[in-house]
């Protein structure tokens, strides 16, 4: 809530981002088909909804105080198409990973540093929800899926990693160092 994280993650820039995704013509459209130049029509939006942004753990590595966190990402797209002024929607769910260690300083502090944040390899996946979609449009929408999927990793970690890391800051060093005390004191009872 404090580091508006909905908003923000509304306001990526996907259209822009899709236009620019490939050779292909200018707008939607000429994205979209990938050759027609049909600028008498209405352009189309992309609009992002229902962001989630949920937390699924923190894990401890072998290196000592180097910690992993898995963040699930899904929202809603609603892509209005500019030839027809249908509204398709779409839900997007992937996965984070972003790393982190506890490092000392040279008064013997220790500070946290956040390292790689990306998104996990084939987590990216695209759901139409509308059910009623015409069938001249399939074509299109397959188009749209498959360059979404290779758009929406390089636009996540540009736009939502740096997010994850204002969140991830506010972890208290005191608050990992407690973890990683339990997890030793957890294994050392296991041996």
């Amino acid at each position: 809530m404090k580091h508006n994280t909905e908003g923000r993650i509304q306001n990526i820039h996907l259209l822009d981002s899709l236009n620019a995704s490939g050779k292909m013509a200018p707008g939607m459209v000429g994205w979209l088909i990938g050759s027609m130049s049909l600028h008498h029509h209405q352009e189309g939006s992309a609009n992002i909804t229902n962001a989630q942004l949920d937390y699924g753990g923190i894990r401890m590595s072998f290196h000592k105080e180097w910690f992993t966190a898995n963040i699930s990402l899904g929202f809603d797209i609603d892509l209005r198409l500019p030839f027809n002024n249908h509204i398709i929607k779409t839900h997007e769910r992937m996965n984070l990973s972003v790393e982190f260690w506890l490092e000392k300083d040279e008064f013997g502090r220790r500070d946290l540093v956040i390292g790689k944040c990306h998104v996990e390899p084939r987590s990216v996946h695209t759901t139409f929800l509308t059910e009623a979609i015409p069938p001249k449009v399939n074509p299109f929408l397959r188009n749209f899926r498959d360059n979404l999927e290779k758009v929406i990793p390089h636009l996540i970690e540009s736009q939502v990693c740096p997010l994850i890391d204002e969140i991830l800051r506010q972890l208290d060093v005191k608050l990992l160092k407690s973890l990683m005390e339990q997890d030793i004191a957890h294994k050392l009872n296991q041996l």
